[in-house]
């Protein structure tokens, strides 16, 4: 036989024979390294609910952006009501002053005063523009029932305000002003500085301005279900309390201003729970 009768065949050896390629083949190491790339490269699948998610929710920045917004327009208001008042001093001088007396003790005392009096009336007369501007930054943030209750409160609250700074300018300012003078005629030559006097002026006005927001804070408390009308009852007393200890702080150490702001604030105590009562009645007959 000849030993080299198989030189003929295609395969001789193993090592001959070509590979059979498996489906579950191995790819390339190159290939392996440039598809993880792309998926990490590529961003994922994004549902649908998650996009509208997405565009629904205002980032940080927006936010931010937005109040910078918001603040930018207050200055600028409160900066031109500012200048306006101050431009016309003589105008408001003898409505501010009450035709009193006054002395300065220095050159600067003046401009003190002047100023004093002029950041107060800016920022009355830029308080609605500035709770507009408040209201449309913390709108998109409340729900529906806070946004319901500012909107419509909104006037009512900067009305009462208002009647707070009459009741102080008034009542208030010249009746505790002429009783301190009087009692200090007593024993002394009483002499009123410019800037003293408009320290007792806003004293005796801004603060008690805020305090009759009173019936407006238990009815925002009432509605999104924070206070009730026994809550308000059983604290009476010492609410009583607070409220005389809070009329003292803003008003001069006498007892008559104490006494004359400390009424009021009782009956706009009083008339809260009123108020917070009729509410809660009111949504018993609508639920029912």
């Amino acid at each position: 036989m000849d030993p080299y009768g198989d030189h003929n065949r295609k395969v001789i050896s193993p090592l001959d024979m070509k590979p059979v390629e498996s489906p579950l083949e191995m790819k390339p190491v190159e290939k392996l390294a440039t598809e993880s790339v792309q998926e990490q490269e590529s961003p994922p699948e994004t549902t649908g609910d998650d996009n509208k998610r997405m565009e629904s929710d205002p980032t940080l920045v927006e936010h931010l952006t937005d109040l910078r917004k918001q603040l930018i327009k207050s200055a600028v208001v409160f900066v031109v009501f500012f200048i306006g008042v101050f431009a016309t001093v003589n105008l408001w001088f003898p409505v501010v002053t009450r035709g009193h007396e006054l002395i300065v003790l220095g050159p600067m005392e003046v401009v003190v005063f002047y100023m004093s009096i002029s950041t107060a009336l800016a920022f009355g007369l830029s308080l609605p523009f500035l709770c507009h501007f408040l209201w449309q930054f913390v709108k998109p943030g409340l729900k529906p029932k806070e946004r319901q209750f500012l909107s419509l409160y909104s006037p009512v609250m900067f009305f009462l305000f208002l009647v707070g700074l009459a009741f102080g300018y008034f009542v208030v300012n010249p009746l505790s002003y002429r009783f301190l003078i009087s009692l200090g005629a007593m024993n002394f030559k009483v002499m009123v500085s410019a800037q003293e006097y408009a320290k007792f002026l806003l004293m005796t006005t801004m603060p008690i301005g805020l305090l009759f927001e009173l019936p407006i804070v238990a009815m925002f408390l009432a509605a999104i279900g924070i206070l009730t009308a026994d809550t308000l009852r059983k604290v009476r007393k010492w609410s009583y309390l607070i409220l005389a200890v809070v009329s003292a702080l803003i008003t001069p150490p006498d007892f008559v201003s104490q006494l004359i702001v400390l009424i009021p604030m009782i009956l706009l105590y009083e008339t809260s729970i009123f108020i917070v009562l009729y509410m809660e009645r009111r949504n018993v007959a609508v639920n029912h």
